[in-house]
């Protein structure tokens, strides 16, 4: 786990959300304090549990990218859950226990990658051995089918001949071409495992049958025979090695301790669960809904199909606009599992100008990439920067208020010229972007309050 600090968590976070400091304040201090967690005795370690966080605030304003941020930038597991998803389970929802079980999912792709990348060279080095062998093959003879093989109707196997000094050097020059790079669109035909897949015994069970796995590798492996160009039957090739070298034993055991230990679980939209008993209709599985919850957060053992995970030490993150309900609107045993409550504020003019320059990921540099793609070198000055975000503004007060994503909006309808007319099939094209462009495009849309065709 990173070891920042949480002044140092903050910065990162600035880099790519504007505002809700008081969000990023308390995400970093409960990151940190995971962190502390994970120096103390095993007996103190049992006693700390994570200080679980609810946002309120409107849409758009940076809920979910300040939590899908923070996991990355500590390369922790995380899963983004709708709580709407687990209404009426049977029917159209889903058992609240899958979350935990994505979560552990998240945990073996990022062990895997880390695992991955520590044996890269050595499965390079494999996969060029086996290209080099493809490209120049050795003699076959075909062996004795065996009874397992006869039984199940298999064709006989083949075993390749020894390679005779000829070979070899042949082959030693193919690696030598393969190395430099120089035989990449070369065609080549390449023998892979077929990936078995696993049945779910039950739907949202988690506990799926492979029947491989039953046999205990008794079956031989299914190969199939694929003709690619070099490029691509390396990267085939170098997967399947990457995998070979791994175990997966402990890459499974690595997974569960980090999604244990260190996996952060978003539940968005938890305010579209909150409501009284009393309500009738299609909301009367709401309160349902939030005891199914309940204990996951309270820590619990949920069965996943590489093994139990508990729950206990995972930080779990709310969010909510809360328009209609308020926090006090779910069950107080539900209230008092999330301590740590932070209010995020309505973006103003001066946030969304910054929002379109500074964060890493800006849309002014976003667009201005997508249209150098076809030979258009997009700038924007000030003055267009202002009026973007007074139209923005604007339409959020006197429409619904989507927050940021309204940014998306105003700036597709503003480039939607310059966007369908550009071709790439002319030289490089300076266009300059200033306050009367953008009040051309932009002032007849938002006074007249039409703006919702643009809205999905």
């Amino acid at each position: 786990m990173t070891e920042l600090s949480p002044v140092e968590i903050v910065n990162e976070l600035d880099k790519y959300i504007i505002g809700q400091h008081n969000a990023k304040r308390a995400m970093a201090i409960a990151l940190r304090n995971r962190y502390r967690r994970s120096q103390l005795a095993d007996e103190m370690k049992m006693e700390v549990t994570p200080k679980n966080i609810i946002m309120v605030g409107p849409t758009g304003v940076g809920k979910t990218e300040i939590a899908r941020r923070l996991a990355r930038l500590v390369k922790a597991p995380f899963v983004k859950v709708e709580a709407t998803k687990f209404t009426e389970v049977g029917y159209v929802g889903r058992d609240v226990d899958s979350m935990v079980r994505d979560l552990v999912e998240a945990a073996i792709r990022l062990v895997k990658e880390t695992k991955t990348d520590a044996v890269k060279e050595e499965a390079a080095r494999r996969a060029n051995e086996r290209l080099a062998k493809a490209l120049a093959p050795s003699r076959r003879v075909k062996k004795a089918r065996g009874p397992l093989e006869t039984l199940m109707g298999a064709p006989a196997p083949e075993e390749e001949m020894e390679p005779d000094d000829e070979l070899k050097t042949k082959r030693s020059a193919i690696l030598e071409q393969l190395k430099r790079g120089t035989l990449e669109n070369m065609m080549v035909e390449v023998e892979v495992e077929e990936s078995q897949g696993s049945k779910e015994l039950m739907p949202g069970s988690g506990m799926e049958l492979n029947i491989g796995d039953i046999m205990g590798g008794i079956l031989p492996k299914k190969m199939k025979r694929r003709r690619l160009p070099v490029k691509e039957a390396r990267h085939l090739l170098e997967q399947e090695e990457a995998m070979n070298l791994i175990d997966m034993d402990e890459v499974e055991a690595e997974a569960l301790s980090l999604a244990e230990n260190h996996g952060i679980i978003f539940i968005d939209e938890i305010d579209k669960i909150a409501g009284r008993s009393a309500s009738q209709g299609p909301d009367v599985s709401r309160e349902g809904v939030q005891r199914d919850i309940l204990p996951l957060v309270e820590g619990s053992t949920i069965t996943t199909k590489y093994g139990p995970v508990k729950t206990d030490y995972m930080l779990f993150i709310a969010a909510g606009a809360f328009h209609t309900a308020k926090v006090s609107d779910l069950i107080p045993e539900l209230q008092g599992r999330f301590p740590i409550k932070v209010e995020l504020s309505n973006l103003t003019e001066e946030d969304f100008v910054l929002i379109l320059s500074q964060p890493e990921n800006a849309l002014i540099k976003q667009y201005s990439a997508l249209l150098e793609v076809d030979n258009i070198h997009l700038t924007f000055n000030e003055g267009a920067l202002k009026a973007v975000a007074h139209y923005a503004y604007v339409a959020n007060e006197t429409q619904e208020n989507l927050g940021a994503r309204r940014l998306h909006t105003i700036m597709e309808r503003m480039l939607e010229d310059i966007s369908f007319n550009a071709n790439g099939a002319h030289p490089m094209i300076d266009v300059q972007i200033d306050e009367a462009y953008v009040r051309e495009h932009l002032k007849h849309a938002v006074e007249e309050k039409d703006m919702t065709k643009y809205i999905i």
